[in-house]
């Protein structure tokens, strides 16, 4: 009966330290600028775009947690030629947040990203090489964000791939990472 009434109170306090803690909701879209890290060379930066939803639980007037659900578009282009690379995920950024100053934050914190297709372009011909492509991409991010008054947040991430991207028959000799350095804009609703 004592450990029931002790598991008890420590739940109540748990549920009511979560209901103490503030969660924003919010949205944000920017550009992301993607090459490939590891074996991969003579390839230059891709611009593509990424955009999605993020939530910001306070955990302190110093921390916060920061999960996201974004789509985003990376790859690589060839340094000659019109050949390119493109792969699109649905990435999970899990970002810890430190408040520097009033409105200005550093983040860092893993990311995890979910193969939706990947599409080899050149010579006019389009190549679903999502057969060929690694379905799950992990990495870190690290990076800055500014949050005015309004709602309105500004940030800064450079994400650094951890996996090999490459899934075909060669992956054990040719080996490459996703490396993307994301400018963002988004807004908290509440």
């Amino acid at each position: 009966m004592k450990k029931l009434m002790l598991l008890a109170a420590v739940a109540v306090f748990g549920l009511s330290s979560v209901n103490a803690q503030e969660v924003k909701f919010g949205a944000k879209a920017g550009v992301n600028f993607s090459t490939f890290g590891g074996d991969y060379e003579d390839v230059k930066s891709r611009t593509s775009f990424h955009v999605g939803g993020m939530a910001e639980i306070s955990i302190s007037e110093k921390f916060a947690f920061q999960p996201e659900l974004l789509y985003s578009s990376v790859g690589a282009k060839a340094d000659e030629g019109d050949g390119e690379l493109k792969l699109d995920y649905i990435s999970i950024p899990l970002m810890a947040k430190y408040m520097v100053a009033e409105g200005f934050s550093i983040e860092a914190g893993p990311q995890i990203g979910i193969l939706a297709s990947a599409k080899s372009e050149g010579g006019g011909e389009d190549v679903d090489v999502k057969d060929e492509t690694n379905g799950i991409d992990f990495g870190v991010g690290l990076g800055a964000s500014y949050r005015m008054d309004t709602g309105l947040n500004f940030g800064l991430r450079y994400n650094l791939g951890l996996s090999n991207v490459n899934d075909a028959e060669d992956s054990d000799d040719f080996s490459f990472q996703n490396n993307v350095f994301q400018i963002s804009v988004g807004y908290f609703f509440n």
